[in-house]
């Protein structure tokens, strides 16, 4: 089983911010069991990293591991979407 690197870019403490990393947190806790690494990036405190990879809004969600890399945009509140957009599989739970 991989682990997902995901990187979040935000601008600043916000509540649309605050709502991405919330959301992004629950579907991580749900869907990844553990096998998660999340990174969140300001935008405006490091400005370049953003540049590097061409942010042109946010929230803006990068998944780079495993590969292949894939975007969303927007606050996550739709679970649903945000798995497809960035190709995830739910990590099956174990049988209780």
């Amino acid at each position: 089983m991989d682990t997902y690197l995901l990187k979040l870019y935000i601008t600043g403490k916000t509540q649309r911010s605050d709502c991405a990393i919330s959301n992004l947190r629950r579907i991580c806790d749900e869907e990844l069991s553990g096998k998660y690494q999340v990174v969140v990036i300001d935008v405006l405190e490091q400005p370049q990293l953003a540049e590097n990879e061409k942010i042109l809004a946010t929230p803006t969600l990068i998944k780079e591991l495993p590969p292949p890399v894939r975007r969303v945009i927007g606050d996550l509140s739709d679970s649903e979407k945000v798995l497809m957009g960035l190709d995830i599989q739910s990590v099956p739970r174990p049988a209780q």
